[in-house]
């Protein structure tokens, strides 16, 4: 982009199908667009400064971006480590409440006069495996892009009422293209756990395309932490906007 495109951020109230109240962060380009649409899953550290940045990013990219408070009954806008340990302490959120909570979030954007009917899906760590399973269990997203989301590949120790399938056995599903980013030095997933989810997607024929980097971990997009790791954050950078590009553009 040749120049800094104005926008315009705000919180706005969604509500689940049950009409429970949740808080999103929105921000818009300036202009009539049309535009297309991104949802971002926030990680388990929370709806965070991070993410609030992510979502401005977006939006000076030229999309609709909107970035859901999965924690929202368990804390609210109250500080966000502080609720993300809460939410640690209790195993996380229930994966059905999250496909409920995003779902709203996607309607939201398609509901935007703006957009241009093409919604994407991103989501890092915990939200890469959130992002993977809404887009197994729902078929109105266009692109879905999973951050080095751990968890996808599970065993039946691990499985429980909030989490009652383990997303790669999910894959068959898989409504939409998907791109993976991975670092080689991460436990979780592991590369072994990539291959697996790989292989599966491979057999069953899925649009996919992954990205794994040397030298890199756990969330080596994270600038403010010293996982960060600069020249393979930019390249991933380079492949969410060429592959956001390629599916969501009308």
């Amino acid at each position: 982009m040749s120049f800094y495109r104005g926008m315009t951020c705000e919180n706005v109230t969604l509500k689940d199908a049950k009409g429970t109240p949740i808080t999103a962060y929105v921000a818009k380009p300036s202009g009539p667009g049309p535009f297309p649409g991104v949802v971002l899953i926030h990680h388990l550290p929370g709806w965070d400064d991070f993410y609030m940045e992510t979502t401005r990013r977006f939006a000076h990219a030229g999309y609709i971006a909107i970035c859901h408070n999965l924690y929202e009954r368990e804390g609210g806008q109250n500080n966000p480590d502080d609720v993300a340990a809460k939410v640690r302490a209790e195993g996380g959120v229930a994966d059905a409440q999250m496909v409920g909570d995003t779902e709203a979030a996607v309607k939201w954007v398609r509901a935007q006069k703006e957009c241009n009917g093409k919604v994407g899906l991103i989501g890092s760590c915990s939200g890469g495996r959130h992002a993977y399973i809404y887009a197994c269990q729902k078929n109105d997203i266009d692109a879905c892009v999973d951050l080095w989301g751990g968890r996808v590949v599970m065993g039946k120790e691990e499985l429980n009422a909030k989490t009652p399938v383990a997303p790669i056995d999910m894959t068959k599903d898989l409504s939409c293209p998907l791109l993976g980013i991975f670092g080689n030095d991460d436990r979780a997933p592991s590369p072994e756990q990539v291959d697996q989810h790989e292989a599966e997607l491979k057999k069953l024929g899925k649009n996919y395309e992954f990205h794994r980097y040397d030298g890199a971990g756990h969330g080596f997009f994270y600038w403010h932490r010293p996982l960060y790791r600069i020249d393979q954050c930019m390249d991933a950078w380079g492949k969410v906007w060429a592959f956001f590009g390629k599916h969501l553009a009308k």
